[in-house]
């Protein structure tokens, strides 16, 4: 006999369901009162999404950002994107250089940079700290290299040694190594991990070695290194780096066969990110998918229930988290099937039943 010890979904009061007349982030904005109550001295505040690449989660997103940093005073938007790719994003709207083409490309991961409604989130985030007396960071929270390849943060990191260490040399067989199963796109997922799994047993353990042990270096001489830079070009590198192990236990866990470690460390290494964040911003809009930003497990096809990046948060820092789950009516969505990655990027969306019981 077996004992289902699955947990279940708390159904909504009424109370608890808010429909918008509008998703114009322009539009009027007396439909969004109610937030002034709900956020209350809340320091992170999750918007959901039911799926990814819907252009209605991102005016939504770009909406509630809006509110909450013109009423509220948030100060940081924090994108289930990748952390690394995430600062040439976030040089943009404090007013960089680069072409908004090249950052929607390479500044925004998970082909998530493709839709308008993302450049004109980010287009209005420029625009604000234009004249903003506090502007507004942009963050990618994610694991970077579309979650299973660690370059795009060894290759930060040494950029960074080489300007806080240059008498050291990072060993080049951790870069070879890591280029052997590099992401070139979104794509390109399936083709990087059986990459992975062709390196033999020694490669893949001399690569966690050395990422281990250049987290060692790092952390050891912490203090020589801000002194030579900047403590926030230490604490960025570092947490990079600290990305790039857990991308490498990822790896090694789902060569083994062991697919359920790769969500468990994911969300807590996002909120672990949302954490460095907090250490730096006094407000964060946080927007990824519902299953990180709940407060109960996450329930994956075939996984066991797993630790939400929203539990997670919610431990750390309770009350102070707020979460705005997002469901939407019948249309296209993202495609979760294995032939996303032959070019189907959307299915299909069945209608959501909203069954409420009395508060």
């Amino acid at each position: 006999m077996t004992t289902d010890t699955s947990p279940t979904p708390a159904r909504l009061s009424s109370e608890a369901v808010r429909p918008l007349r509008t998703l114009d982030p322009d539009g009027p904005q007396e439909d969004l009162a109610w937030l002034d109550e709900a956020v209350g001295e809340a320091r992170v505040v999750a918007i959901g999404e039911n799926a990814h690449y819907n252009r209605e989660s991102y005016r939504l997103r770009h909406r509630l950002t809006r509110y909450l940093v013109e009423r509220h005073g948030f100060g940081a938007y924090a994108l289930e994107s990748g952390f690394v790719e995430g600062w040439l994003a976030d040089d943009w709207v404090r007013g960089g250089q680069s072409r908004p083409g090249h950052v929607l490309a390479d500044g925004i991961t998970s082909l998530m940079g493709l839709w308008t409604e993302m450049g004109d989130h980010l287009e209005w985030m420029r625009q604000h700290n234009r004249h903003a007396a506090r502007p507004v960071g942009f963050y990618g929270i994610d694991l970077s290299g579309s979650n299973i390849s660690p370059l795009p943060a060894l290759d930060a990191v040494i950029a960074y040694l080489a300007h806080a260490d240059p008498a050291f040399q990072v060993d080049p067989s951790i870069r070879e190594t890591t280029s052997l199963f590099a992401v070139p796109s979104a794509f390109s997922l399936p083709q990087a991990l059986a990459a992975y799994e062709q390196l033999p047993n020694e490669r893949r353990d001399a690569l966690t070695a050395g990422l281990a042990e250049l987290a060692a270096r790092m952390e050891g001489r912490r203090l020589g290194y801000r002194r030579r830079t900047t403590a926030s070009a230490y604490e960025r590198a570092h947490r990079a780096l600290r990305l790039a192990v857990a991308i490498d236990a990822n790896v090694r866990a789902v060569a083994h066969g062991d697919r359920e470690c790769l969500f468990f460390n994911r969300d807590a290494a996002i909120a672990g990110t949302v954490e460095w964040i907090l250490r730096r911003e006094d407000r964060i809009v946080v927007a990824a998918r519902n299953g990180h930003v709940q407060r109960w497990p996450a329930l994956w096809p075939g996984m066991s229930p797993t630790a939400s990046m929203g539990m997670h948060l919610a431990d750390l820092i309770g009350q102070d988290y707020l979460v705005i789950g997002v469901t939407n009516g019948t249309g296209q969505t993202f495609n979760t099937s294995a032939d996303f990655y032959a070019g189907k990027l959307f299915t299909d969306l069945e209608a959501v039943p909203l069954e409420m019981s009395s508060p």
